[in-house]
Parts: structure tokens; sequence; C-alpha cells
């Protein structure tokens, strides 16, 4: 990933914006695959940044961005697309508004396929880069967070809190009321860091697991953390318009506001809608674009791994162990009037036709 790293990188130290070192890295690592990206939701960012990280290994890209020119508009189900487009590529990047579709498509690909954002789900290589952001800013260990906004329908921050339990990291969680980080993510995290803390105590050594607190108050928790992590509220997510303009505005971030806290980290999974100021962009604390370039070399990282020589051979032999399986389990089932056991792939795809 730090060979991925060596491009365009902005800023000097810890601001942004203050100079740009030029050179992108390029491999031909990728020479004749393809990449797939099916977007059912708008992207910017990680659209362009998986285009940009498959084009810079040397590979081509198909790109599915909006449903309205595509068969989805004529009826088309995400199963039968993932099918067909299997064939047509080398791996897949999906984003769906609805919750489990990766998984879904997964279990249906004869290719990888990568959760570029499952609706209010998960967002993993968002959190990827996201902890890279981390790492280079020294931050990663021994982390205080406050986690600002949409928690509820905000898959980047499900992604992230589950990542950084792994850290043992100390979680502020920072929302309005209505809009509150899901039981089951904080039931899962306070479970990890119980287990982290008796396996710890056993081994006498420091355990993983995430500290948890919550609150409404932002100006409460600016003087407790190391680092910022705003996200915006989404218009999008709200059943009711009511409902959101009743939240729309709950938090901004300005520069009067970094002066509690001058060493302190702002970081945006982007877009931003008002929850930071622009004038804080300028400042040394605001990491959001540079943690956005961060997505290309991460990005670069998982399609290596996936597509790359390492990753063909690891494919090539889960396939020879599935046959070899397969093969038994029907030379076990190839009795007159017995039928060979099916699939994962095949009975999810008959549960679904």
């Amino acid at each position: 990933m730090e060979k991925f790293a060596r491009g365009r990188e902005q800023g000097r130290g810890r601001g942004e914006g203050d100079g740009e070192r030029e050179g992108e890295e390029e491999s031909d690592l990728l020479k004749g695959k393809i990449l797939a990206n099916l977007f059912y939701e708008p992207s910017t960012r990680t659209r362009l940044s998986f285009e940009t990280a498959m084009k810079r290994l040397g590979g081509e890209v198909l790109n599915l961005y909006s449903t309205e020119t595509s068969s989805v508009a004529k009826g088309e189900n995400l199963a039968d697309t993932i099918r067909t487009v299997s064939g047509y590529c080398d791996a897949i990047v999906l984003r769906h508004p609805r919750e489990g579709a990766s998984r879904m498509a997964a279990s249906l690909a004869s290719v990888p396929v990568i959760n570029a954002g499952d609706g209010a789900g998960q967002h993993p290589t968002q959190t990827l880069l996201d902890l890279y952001t981390l790492k280079k800013e020294g931050l990663l260990e021994n982390l205080r967070i406050a986690l600002v906004g949409d928690l509820k329908y905000g898959r980047t921050v499900h992604s992230l809190a589950y990542a950084l339990a792994l850290y043992g990291a100390t979680l502020f969680f920072v929302s309005p009321e209505a809009l509150r980080m899901p039981e089951e993510v904080k039931m899962d995290l306070r479970a990890a860091g119980a287990a982290g803390a008796a396996e710890a105590e056993a081994a006498g050594a420091a355990g993983a697991g995430a500290e948890v607190f919550e609150t409404s108050d932002l100006s409460a928790v600016v003087k407790e953390v190391d680092v910022l992590y705003v996200t915006r509220i989404q218009k999008e997510r709200f059943p009711d318009p009511a409902e959101y303009r009743k939240v729309a505005g709950a938090y901004r971030v300005t520069r009067g506001l970094l002066k509690e806290n001058e060493d302190l980290v702002i970081m945006h999974p982007l877009p931003r809608v008002d929850e930071i100021d622009a004038a804080v962009d300028g400042t040394k604390n605001a990491r959001y674009f540079k943690q956005a370039f961060y997505g290309v070399p991460v990005r670069m990282a998982v399609l290596s791994t996936l597509l790359g020589a390492g990753g063909e051979r690891r494919r090539e032999g889960e396939e020879k162990q599935g046959a070899s399986k397969n093969a038994r389990g029907n030379r076990r089932n190839s009795g007159v009037g017995e039928e060979a056991p099916r699939t994962l792939r095949e009975r999810t795809a008959d549960d679904r036709e």
C-alpha cells in the first residue's frame, strides 16, 4: 500500500492544501483484467477511485453508473445482472441501496465482489482508507475518536467502529437522539471490549475492544478526543422528510470550535453538506481531502490482492478444493433415485428465482 501511495500526496506535515508532490505509481500487474463498477446509488469518490486504481494497475473498467440506462430500468433483478456481468469481467464493485446486497451478489457471482456500500449497512473499503489515514497520522494506536452526525444510517461509521474496536480505541458517538448508533453495533462493540479485556488479563497484555461513550453534545467531547470523524445527515435515507428537517444542520465544525483543541484532526468520508465550514479546509486540522486521495492506493492494494498473482493462485486452490469436495459428494450420492447435493450458489439461485 505504501508503494501505491507514493503518488500525488497533498500537503506538507499535518496541514492540507499547502503543497503538492507530483508523481503517480503505475503498474501493469492487472493488464488484461477487467473491473465492473455496478453503482445503483450515486458516487463520486468511491467509483472514481476504484476506476483510477484499476487503470493505474494496467486494467480496464466497465461502468454501470446510471440504472436508467441499463436493463435495471426494464425490471431486471440484481441476481440476473450479477450472473450476467460476472461473465464480462474479473471482479465486480457493487454499490446498492439494499443492505446485504453485496453478500447476496457474492454468493451468485463467479468472480470476486467488493462491497462499495450497501444501503445503511457497511462500507468496508472506506474503512480501510480511514484506517490508513489514521496510520499515516500516527494515531491508530490508543486512539480517542468521536464519530459525529448520522450514526443510524451512516454505513461508513458502522464499518469504522467495528474496525477500531480491533485496535482498542475509545469511541465517542455524537448524534441527535433520532440518529443514534444502532443498538446491535453498540452491543457488538461492548462484547468485543469485554472479551478483549478478559483475553488481555489472561495473557498479561493490553487487549483489544472498544470503550464506548454516547452523547448529543459535540462541544463536550472536542477536548477529549484526537480525531473528529464527521458525517453528513443523509437526507436520502429518511422515509419522512419532516424527520430529516428536525435534525438537518445539527452539527457544524468551525474554526472557532477548533480553538478548543488545536491538535484535533478532522476527517470526513465526504460528500459534506454544511457540517464542516469551508474555512476549516485551509487549517492544519483538515484531513478529509488527503483521506479521499488515499482511496486510490488503498483500492489499488485491494485489487492487487484479489486479482494479482497471489489472488489468482488462492482462488484456483479454492476452486480445486471445492471441485474435489463436490466430486466426493457426488460419488457418495450417486445411487439410483438419489440426488447429488447442490452447491450453496445453486441453492441460493433457486431460492431467489
